[in-house]
């Protein structure tokens, strides 16, 4: 069985010490480092931009997982591939054309990832299904860490597995918000092959072996 990818979610770190817990990422078992990206346009918070986005790709060793909450993300595609970013994630909500934009993040060497929030149905990703990377389903609603997981993110995953198979697209489902070792298994289980966690990671005791017990607790 393939192993989850686990993505510990830089907008929960401790910004005083940025470099300490990026490091802890890249010594820990997690596969990607999560960066969240928000303009206080498309969610109503702003997290960080791109002079800590470049710091820590000068520290991480792991994959930059980027996901821009933002509007109108086209004018900066070419701006996280020269910061670094290995996948970049746009919403669906937030892209008039989407086919472009996924081809436009594709021409730059990064890998295509479309998030969806909530409410978003997965079939409206029908069409572009076989040219996504990664699909990402917001668990919470985006802009904020630290929210409660929504249940209907379960049906959801079965229903965007289905799609995938169905397509024949190799694309990832990666699921964001409100993840913890109690529901890493049933997500799994649903279809997931990446879980982001924030709060759950850098708010425990001991992140490392957080990071550790979510990728155990994943693939039991």
């Amino acid at each position: 069985m393939s192993e989850t990818k686990i993505a510990p979610s830089l907008l929960a770190a401790d910004f005083g010490n940025l470099q300490r817990d990026i490091e802890l990422v890249n010594k820990s078992e997690a596969d990607w480092h999560h960066i969240d990206i928000m303009d206080g346009l498309f969610v109503p918070n702003i997290s960080y931009g791109m002079p800590v986005v470049k710091t820590i790709a000068q520290y991480a060793t792991k994959p930059l997982d980027v996901h821009l909450m933002i509007v109108d993300p086209d004018r900066y595609i070419k701006t996280f591939a020269e910061l670094g970013a290995t996948n970049l994630t746009v919403h669906y909500e937030a892209c008039t054309h989407l086919h472009r934009t996924i081809q436009a993040i594709k021409a730059e060497g990064m890998k295509a990832g479309v998030a969806l929030n909530p409410h978003t149905n997965i079939l409206l990703l029908e069409d572009v299904i076989k040219d996504i990377d990664v699909v990402l389903v917001m668990s919470v609603n985006p802009g904020f860490g630290g929210q409660s997981f929504i249940e209907n993110t379960y049906e959801k995953v079965r229903a965007l597995r289905e799609l995938i198979t169905n397509k024949k697209s190799k694309a990832l489902i990666e699921i964001d918000g409100g993840v913890t070792s109690k529901n890493a298994k049933n997500l799994v289980k649903a279809g997931a092959d990446v879980l982001v966690a924030g709060s759950f990671v850098f708010k425990s005791d001991d992140p490392t072996a957080t990071i550790k017990e979510l990728k155990e607790s994943a693939d039991q």
